[in-house]
């Protein structure tokens, strides 16, 4: 398993376990809610809602990244990103980052501090204030990224996604299609002549494509919209991690309402903002006539139930997207 083409760095067997921490944790970001941050058995959280979000996520090497495409830093701050958005997804703001690592004893220790600086320039990005405040590090033949995410709701309702409404407005803040974009690209032209990521040619395509290969390695979601959105009365909310028409598939059956989407409101490449995973933006409905907060825009209506749970302009769409385990055409990223 090739990390990077950089300097050689001690692996983490040769520095073990204690000296790996003393060189990473200072990296990390410091949470401002943390009364008790990393060093000893358990962090300490303020909690002053009373309540607490939670929420958890894997990435894999192999079905959620590969490593001659991504760079240390695009997977911490991808980790940071895809855990956020969730949060955010409530109405809630980011307040914690628990990390988990399981990795190759032949990793460059090197890897590891860059994966921390893209953990703290992701949630200083996004989530300014969010910062770990703990964590694991364990050895595995697959190197492995899990992380739990904290929020506080200041006070607010929880926005779920059982709560739109027939008349409710359909609106999404952030991408749509890009990532898929990204990946695709990245099959096309970033593998070898045998079909195997390369990394040279992946970095080719960030320089040719920066927008839609960052759009897949390193997405930007508006966490801020979360809260604005909550403020504004959003009625249901939720990320768009695995696709437009299967997430709205989702909001749609858990608020037993059907949603219909306009096309000329999803751009140019419809199938990809329909299909395509892992923008990590938002999907909420407004009552009509709200206006729309932050970086929302218009994308369709919520009508009453029907046989179909999404529609794009009065046709059904079938609700397929992100799924790790039947991954469209066999490609993952």
């Amino acid at each position: 398993m090739v990390f990077s083409d950089k300097q050689p760095s001690p692996t983490v067997r040769e520095l073990a376990e204690a000296r790996v921490l003393e060189r990473i944790f200072p990296r990390l970001p410091h949470a401002e809610a943390a009364l008790l941050g990393p060093g000893d058995d358990c962090a300490v959280l303020a909690t002053p809602d009373g309540r607490t979000v939670v929420t958890t996520d894997m990435m894999v090497h192999g079905p959620d990244f590969r490593l001659a495409w991504s760079t240390a830093h695009d997977l911490g701050w991808k980790a940071a990103a895809s855990n956020l958005s969730d949060v955010a997804a409530i109405g809630a703001r980011p307040t914690a980052l628990l990390i988990a690592l399981a990795v190759p004893d032949s990793m460059p220790v090197a890897f590891l501090e860059e994966f921390c600086d893209g953990l703290r320039d992701g949630c200083a990005a996004l989530a300014p204030g969010c910062g770990v405040i703990g964590g694991d590090l364990s050895v595995s033949a697959t190197f492995t990224i899990a992380v739990t995410a904290f929020g506080d709701l200041a006070g607010r309702r929880p926005v779920l996604r059982s709560g739109a409404s027939p008349g409710d407005v359909v609106a999404v803040s952030g991408d749509l299609g890009r990532s898929a974009e990204g990946l695709r690209l990245l099959f096309a032209e970033g593998v070898d002549e045998n079909g195997e990521p390369d990394r040279q040619r992946a970095a080719a395509l960030r320089s040719a494509h920066p927008h839609a290969i960052a759009g897949h390695l390193a997405p930007a979601p508006p966490i801020a919209d979360g809260v604005r959105a909550a403020d504004a009365g959003a009625t249901a909310m939720m990320d768009i991690s695995d696709g437009l028409a299967l997430d709205a598939s989702r909001l749609a059956r858990a608020s037993g309402v059907t949603i219909d989407l306009e096309r000329a409101a999803l751009g140019d490449d419809v199938a990809a903002a329909l299909h395509g995973g892992e923008d990590h933006g938002l999907l909420a409905s407004f009552p009509e006539g709200t206006a729309l907060p932050g970086g929302f825009r218009h994308v369709g209506t919520v009508v009453s139930r029907s046989a179909d749970a999404v529609l794009v302009d009065g046709e059904p769409v079938t609700p397929e997207g992100w799924d790790p385990y039947r991954a469209w055409d066999g490609q993952s990223g």
